[in-house]
């Protein structure tokens, strides 16, 4: 007897201290009105944006493809006439590039021309060296000749 006493005092605790039972029906109850009115809200304001688009497509779409027509030509001869003047900037920076390289080139050629000056300086130089040195030598030796054939003849 005292356990169905202290079930039934039991089961009154529960209904009378916890209520999850009741909060998760009035959630349910809550969420499902919610959703209800959340759902005819947004419906109706999908309604209203499509009503706007296809007006906003009749009434613009025809005007616009005519502008854009337009600035579509425009915007073709301005990228034409700046394609031309790039072409021109890019033909004069080549042209400088040349003109850079071929001074470069002609300044190596100067640079090669007096160094092969200077090479045939020293090479002239070395020669007439040996030419002066040959010729003391023969100018001696002739000279012993003639002294030799002087005690000869005498």
């Amino acid at each position: 007897m005292m356990e169905k006493i202290a079930k039934d005092v039991g089961d009154i605790q529960s209904r009378l201290l916890d209520h999850r039972p009741v909060i998760s029906a009035e959630v349910r109850y809550f969420v499902r009105e919610f959703e209800e009115k959340r759902g005819l809200r947004e419906n109706r304001l999908l309604e209203n944006l499509n009503k706007m688009v296809q007006e906003a497509n009749e009434q613009m779409l025809p005007t616009n493809l005519e502008e854009i027509s337009q600035n579509l030509s425009e915007i073709s001869k301005r990228l034409e006439a700046a394609n031309h003047m790039a072409e021109r900037v890019h033909q004069r920076e080549i042209e400088a590039q040349q003109s850079t390289q071929l001074q470069a080139h002609r300044e190596k050629l100067k640079e090669d021309w007096a160094e092969f000056l200077k090479e045939q300086q020293r090479l002239k130089e070395e020669v007439d060296k040996e030419h002066a040195k040959a010729v003391g030598e023969l100018s001696t030796r002739f000279s012993e000749k003639k002294k030799d054939l002087a005690q000869f003849s005498l």
